[in-house]
């Protein structure tokens, strides 16, 4: 690990799933993490549940977690050696048509939502809609509650059309946590270049992925690695501009991979046109899932000696690690 990534304030745009143990995390010199903290397709109550596991975890005097609720927190973390929990939901599906349930769900923690999670939903269309009929008058209503509340909002799943609106919509900076460049890798998880400069006209970041899927070329020969990430983030940081750019994994936090089992077999089964592909060249083991020379948080820092060998400029590295992240995130937050 790089003395700079060392030193430097590291915030993960998105973590999918987490054992409850930041020592993975910590090791990697994570300072905070958006961690799903329930499932992505989950009912009210299941999403409850999630949320209640999360705070029992909190509680213990030596979890080593410290709960996000403003800006400032991360930088503590970053002072006393902490782990920034974000608690973050990647489909606002449990709140319904009960606008009024952010408020209650604001109070418990949470800080970052996604519209929709790939599918449908009463807010819009999510990325895997081939009509993208775009944003619903709901939609708005649960943006500007959002506005109100300040609760970031997240677009890495939501189609294109309802990224543009919602980004529009938005009297605060929006994300795209963990989302890359359509014109880069045709992957429908990605972004296009409308939605990216979207999201940056709102004051937003755009959180580059080392999920293998968005950074495949599709040659079933060549395991995705970080050439085709850096292509990625230096496609978007010349739309977005360097303000608005960050990483965001889309890695779980967990001591062992077998934890995630289930959901990689979840995400094959009901979202194969995101994954089938990819699965059938490499596997459908978590591992394969990221780039060939970056799988886990403790390659991260791969990512930082990269930008370094490629003569990045240090400042402009801090953002890209996490400043931009925690610029935006108070922006929302406080």
């Amino acid at each position: 690990m790089t003395t700079l990534h060392e030193r430097s304030l590291v915030i993960d745009g998105l973590n999918f799933h987490g054992d409850g143990d930041p020592g993975v995390l910590r090791r990697a010199g994570v300072t905070a993490v958006n961690m799903t903290v329930s499932h992505f397709e989950a009912d009210f109550e299941e999403a409850m549940d999630g949320l209640a596991r999360w705070h029992a975890i909190l509680v213990k005097p030596d979890s080593g977690w410290r709960l996000v609720r403003r800006a400032a927190d991360i930088e503590t973390c970053h002072a006393d050696g902490t782990t920034g929990l974000i608690m973050g939901w990647q489909n606002l599906r449990p709140v319904g048509d009960r606008v009024e349930r952010l408020v209650m769900l604001h109070a418990l923690g949470l800080r970052v939502a996604q519209l929709t999670y790939n599918g449908r939903t009463l807010l819009g269309d999510g990325c895997l809609e081939p009509e993208d009929r775009g944003l619903t008058a709901l939609g708005r209503e649960v943006i500007a509650m959002m506005n109100s509340l300040g609760m970031a909002i997240d677009l890495s799943h939501v189609g294109q059309r309802t990224s543009v609106e919602a980004a529009t919509a938005s009297t605060r900076p929006v994300f795209a946590t963990h989302a890359n460049a359509r014109s880069i890798t045709p992957a429908l998880r990605n972004k296009s270049d409308e939605a990216i400069r979207a999201i940056a006209a709102s004051g937003g970041v755009i959180g580059i992925s080392i999920y293998g899927p968005m950074c495949w070329d599709g040659d079933s020969r060549r395991h995705p690695s970080l050439d085709d990430f850096m292509r990625h983030l230096e496609h978007v940081v010349t739309l977005a501009g360097i303000d608005h750019v960050d990483i965001g994994t889309d890695l779980p936090a967990v001591a062992d991979s077998n934890a995630v089992n289930h959901i990689t077999a979840f995400t094959l089964e009901n979202y194969p046109a995101a994954i089938r592909a990819y699965a059938e060249a490499f596997s459908n083991r978590i591992e394969d899932r990221y780039l060939a020379d970056c799988r886990s948080h403790g390659e991260l820092s791969r990512i930082t000696d990269r930008l370094l060998g490629s003569g990045w400029d240090q400042a402009d590295i801090a953002r890209l690690l996490g400043g931009s992240f925690l610029r935006a995130f108070r922006a929302n937050w406080g």
